[in-house]
């Protein structure tokens, strides 16, 4: 399946009822509590002796999925151009891959 793929039949379960306005806010809460619910599996790893819980996991990352989908999709976007923008914005940071030098020049640019 492409990610387009992906958009598209991830998308024959918005709530048709919605507003545009409703499915940004929708979208944009529902990445806080599914990201909310990732750090959480991560917490019990690191903090409370739980064995880090990969298949738990994964499924947040398909809600998490599923939320910038839907913010791609009310943006009238395919979520490849979403991710080629981004891929294109990591290359403009790091033309040679990640560096500690060239994370620090551009955290000391940032405002």
């Amino acid at each position: 399946m492409t990610i387009n793929e992906y958009q598209k039949l991830a998308m024959t379960t918005l709530n048709p009822a919605l507003s545009e306005k409703d499915i940004i806010i929708n979208g944009v809460m529902g990445l806080c509590g599914e990201s909310g619910e990732a750090i959480d599996i991560v917490k019990k790893w690191l903090h409370q002796g739980h064995e880090l819980d990969r298949e738990h996991l994964i499924k947040e990352l398909g809600d998490i999925a599923w939320y910038i989908a839907e913010l791609a999709h009310v943006l009238g976007v395919p979520l490849e151009e979403v991710l080629e923008k981004n891929i294109d914005k990591l290359r403009s940071r790091y033309p040679e891959g990640f560096s500690v030098k060239d994370s620090k020049t551009r955290a000391e640019g940032d405002v």
